[in-house]
């Protein structure tokens, strides 16, 4: 099967990344991963910033390579697109509601969420759920002990 979206699967919500921008549209900007060229990207200005990002005042000139956060990443359809953030508080702590209880959880590196990836076998396409730790491992039938454990663990440094 030929799944569209393996090339976005390098990329969840929270990852820092760098980018260049490519475009300017009236709403935002189009813009490149770094490395990741095969994977479209863009961020939306008017969405982040308001009628501030109206008329190009904060939209970073075409051709300047930016630092910016993975927002999303839709790939339940073609093609597979990542949402970039460029908010100063999401790239310094990025935070989204858990999809379990809906309070925040910490998606940067070291903090309390994980991001799932939703597939099927009958198809390509791919869905991103986002939940806190212990959400998560509160929600696993209590005989997986050992996924329950690997939920609270999986990604954190041991020592």
């Amino acid at each position: 099967m030929d799944r569209f979206e393996t090339e976005s699967l390098a990329f969840l919500p929270g990852q820092r990344v760098r980018a260049i921008v490519r475009a300017h549209f009236a709403w935002g900007v189009g813009a490149e991963i770094v490395g990741h060229e095969q994977v479209g990207a863009s961020v939306d200005m008017i969405e982040q910033f308001g009628k501030a990002a109206q008329g190009d005042a904060l939209f970073p000139p075409v051709g300047a390579e930016i630092d910016a956060v993975v927002d999303s990443v839709r790939r339940w359809t073609e093609p597979a697109w990542v949402r970039l953030s460029l908010r100063p508080a999401d790239l310094e702590t990025f935070r989204r509601p858990c999809d379990f209880c809906g309070q925040d959880t910490v998606l940067s590196a070291g903090g309390d969420g994980l991001v799932l990836d939703v597939r099927s076998h009958d198809g390509p396409g791919s869905h991103t759920v986002l939940a806190h730790r212990t959400c998560l491992a509160d929600r696993l039938h209590p005989d997986s002990e050992g996924e329950r454990a690997r939920a609270l663990t999986v990604g954190r440094k041991s020592g």
